[in-house]
């Protein structure tokens, strides 16, 4: 399971509900009568949710991976195609893109679809991607986003690009703000019936603990009054 909340992958039934590492297991298929294409064009579509909740709570402070470039080159030390020089200039430029994916989150749980809508759209004329056909050893070939550019740019290429894919195939409902009111994470629901309301699994064990509390304590209080009386 990631560390970081992200997006839900759908399961079979039965299946433990997990997250879509590396998204779509870097793969989504697009399907015709009579072909199966592999496109490689989704593989950072957690970076959108991951660079959203980069911040502290309250936005400032050594938690926030934007705060320094050594802070932000190890969020993304795992990640090749986000390798090479950071400046302060790519780190303006993220906390920018992190404003507006918020901003498209926000509208999304605010169930104004519209405005989410425009804003993802203004992002993709800010930040086109520019696919490459490539081939790793004796793989077939299949579509990669191109490595020019800053680290900035490549990085907002590839977040939009595939969180506006996410919301084509599932819709706008399915990204979401973390239901616990101490949490402000949010998580994007690749899940048929959006049935998530919280960002991570530990959040929604912490939402089924409370409400299980809470319904214990009137039936306790009703039990001790009726023995007193």
């Amino acid at each position: 399971m990631a560390v970081f909340p992200g997006l839900y992958e759908p399961q079979k039934a039965g299946a433990e509900r997990g997250f879509m590492c590396d998204t779509f297991r870097r793969e989504v298929a697009l399907y015709t009568p009579q072909l199966r294409i592999a496109v490689d064009l989704t593989s950072y579509a957690e970076l959108a949710v991951r660079l959203v909740n980069t911040a502290a709570a309250d936005g400032t402070g050594d938690a926030d991976q934007l705060g320094s470039t050594d802070a932000f080159r190890a969020f993304v030390a795992d990640d090749p195609h986000l390798s090479g020089p950071c400046t302060h200039h790519d780190l303006d430029a993220l906390r920018l893109l992190r404003a507006e994916l918020s901003a498209i989150f926000a509208a999304a749980a605010e169930r104004d679809h519209a405005a989410a809508a425009e804003r993802l759209n203004a992002l993709l004329v800010q930040y086109p991607a520019r696919p490459k056909l490539a081939q790793h050893g004796r793989s077939r070939w299949h579509l990669h986003l191109d490595e020019s550019g800053s680290v900035a740019d490549r990085y907002g290429a590839g977040a939009v690009v595939a969180l506006a894919m996410i919301v084509s195939q599932f819709g706008l409902n399915h990204l979401g703000i973390c239901a616990i009111p101490t949490c402000h994470s949010v998580f994007a629901d690749t899940s048929p019936g959006r049935s998530s309301r919280y960002c991570a699994d530990h959040c929604a064990n912490k939402a089924n603990v409370t409400a299980f509390r809470d319904h214990r304590r009137p039936a306790a209080g009703y039990s001790a009054s009726t023995v007193a009386g």
